[in-house]
């Protein structure tokens, strides 16, 4: 199908073409409601709200629980997204003939990969002496706006604004978790897997698998917080842009996405 073909049928929902401006990471963010996506929250990640992604030490909500580090926080948002893809693309697949025959081998496969990475994400907080966070209530809908499990090109939309999220966040985290190698290792090893799941989703909705100047491809206006600051050209003092052209030289460099941002979007979705 025509991606343009596509929008212009979303073109009667308000939510995915309202005008909004991608210099607010989190402009979209707050037009759903961005006390209560933080409020959704499981405990731990409602902190990363309000701090900045070093590796530093957090206190918990709750008298009488140990201190949390920015090790296991940044393994819990890990976690959460996980949770997230991992029940959304269980959810796609066992809704009936949503899924095109043709497309289901791919989604089967991405969804094995979910459930290993939250198997491995559990298993490793517990290791390290952390209980692994419940998984959260999810909807999907994100309060009625979307119908992804009725409509697959939305189904596409969200999965690709998913893995991209996944995608920034991981390297996001990467400063908090370097100071165990095995762990950052793994993270290093699931964010591969990940960029490959954007890319194929990415090309599966006609898009190409990279991401230009903040504009994830053919996506609703609702999804710029995912985009917002890929346009960076400027990199440890080299300007790509200058090089390449501006559109080449940020797509070569893939930006991060704070653990702030991260947990916001993920909030979205969370009852």
């Amino acid at each position: 199908m025509n991606i343009l073909k596509l929008l212009d049928k979303l073109s009667d929902d308000s939510f995915f073409t309202r005008q909004t401006s991608r210099s607010g990471s989190l402009s979209d963010i707050s037009a759903f409601g961005k006390k209560a996506a933080v409020a959704a929250l499981p405990l731990g990640l409602a902190g990363l709200m309000t701090t900045t992604a070093k590796a530093e030490t957090l206190t918990d909500t709750v008298p009488g629980t140990t201190m949390k580090s920015a090790l296991t926080d940044a393994l819990q948002l890990a976690l959460t997204l996980e949770y997230l893809e991992d029940e959304y693309y269980r959810l796609g697949l066992n809704a009936g003939t949503l899924i095109p025959t043709a497309d289901r081998t791919v989604f089967m496969q991405i969804s094995k990969h979910e459930a290993a990475h939250v198997a491995f994400l559990k298993s490793t907080l517990t290791s390290l002496g952390t209980a692994p966070a419940a998984k959260p209530t999810f909807d999907f809908t994100a309060g009625g706006n979307f119908t992804p499990f009725t409509n697959y090109q939305q189904f596409l939309i969200l999965a690709q604004a998913f893995e991209d999220t996944g995608v920034r966040a991981y390297k996001g985290q990467a400063g908090n978790v370097m100071s165990n190698k095995t762990v950052l290792q793994a993270a290093l090893q699931i964010h591969s897997v990940e960029a490959r799941h954007a890319s194929q989703v990415r090309r599966m909705r006609a898009n190409k698998g990279w991401v230009e100047l903040a504009n994830g491809g053919n996506m609703p206006a609702a999804t710029n917080a995912v985009y917002a600051g890929e346009d960076v050209t400027l990199q440890a003092g080299f300007n790509t842009a200058t090089a390449f052209g501006a559109a080449a030289g940020s797509a070569a460099y893939d930006e991060v996405l704070s653990g702030t941002d991260a947990a916001a979007i993920a909030g979205l979705f969370i009852v």
